[in-house]
């Protein structure tokens, strides 16, 4: 087996990429792969295996996605005419080429860290930080992330951004600040389209009741009001619902990850389904004419004269 291998990636840089294959990983030419590129990972394709090892200091693929080409040899030849001849990086062309079963999903989680936690501390306690020599303004918006991430749970990007209006500039100077830490949550994902969905777990993580009480008496004993919402709101509904349903209630938003975290809840996808309830058939017609003309068409042609 060759010990390297050349990745185009969707990148606009006009260079494959050359990468150290690991032990036990068998890519294939015309496959994808996800690799390591800067702080991120990418899904690319292969373009060439061989065991010539550049100078430079190598990383290794990351996980091999396909045993059997996504593009095939023709494929290959036809997106490299394509790049030569629009003059486009390679691999944004076979990214345009590979079929959508299956895509990666490039995504960016954070969450707060020690320091983090001590500059949250000292502001609730003592006002600005004093290793912050930010403007008041700044620091309150830093804090009102260092607040959303309060409970320690990994949080993705466009969550925290949509929650509390912070830029990407303000994460990557909490992430310089150490008072938050990056994780790439970039994954391979079926392009069909999903939907997260907020299941009761029977009895979940709430440990046996006493004798004489019932496994409903437990839950409300350890269940704070907003928490016991969001299970009688389950109940309701058979124990199942959407978590955008779930999030239309009036509680935090940190809730139902609390009943997550305790295994009172768990999260689930499912593969959305077109509704057609309430979808009445409608007339081409109604598309193409006016009410006038509608009722004119209707009208009975009148017979035609005979020469």
């Amino acid at each position: 087996m060759p010990q390297f291998c050349d990745v185009a990636l969707a990148v606009p840089l006009d260079a494959n990429f050359t990468y150290r294959i690991g032990e036990g990983q068998s890519p294939v030419v015309g496959g994808r792969v996800v690799v390591p590129f800067r702080e991120k990972k990418l899904s690319g394709i292969v373009v060439r295996l061989h065991d010539e090892e550049p100078k430079y200091k190598l990383k290794q693929i990351t996980l091999v996605l396909d045993t059997e080409p996504a593009l095939d040899a023709h494929l290959l030849a036809l997106g490299e005419w394509i790049a030569s001849y629009y003059i486009a990086p390679l691999g944004e062309v076979y990214r345009t080429m590979l079929p959508l079963g299956a895509e990666f999903r490039r995504a960016t989680g954070y969450r707060i860290t020690e320091r983090g936690s001590e500059a949250l501390y000292e502001s609730a306690t003592v006002g600005s930080s004093r290793r912050s020599k930010a403007e008041p303004e700044q620091q309150m918006a830093e804090y009102a992330v260092l607040d959303y991430l309060a409970e320690g749970e990994l949080v993705r990007e466009e969550t925290i951004r949509s929650a509390t209006g912070a830029t990407k500039q303000m994460l990557r100077g909490l992430v310089a600040k150490k008072w938050i830490e990056r994780e790439d949550l970039s994954s391979v994902r079926d392009a069909k389209r999903v939907v997260r969905v907020a299941v009761l777990v029977e009895g979940g993580g709430l440990g046996v009741p006493p004798p004489g009480m019932t496994v409903g008496e437990e839950k409300a004993i350890k269940l704070n009001a907003n928490q016991r919402a969001i299970v009688e709101f389950l109940k309701e509904r058979s124990g199942r619902a959407a978590v955008d349903e779930v999030r239309g209630l009036e509680v935090p938003k940190t809730t139902l990850q609390t009943l997550v975290k305790r295994g009172v809840v768990r999260i689930e996808e499912e593969a959305a389904e077109l509704s057609r309830s309430g979808m009445q058939p409608r007339s081409t017609l109604g598309f193409l004419f006016t009410a006038a003309q509608q009722a004119v068409s209707q009208r009975p042609l009148p017979a035609l004269a005979t020469v």
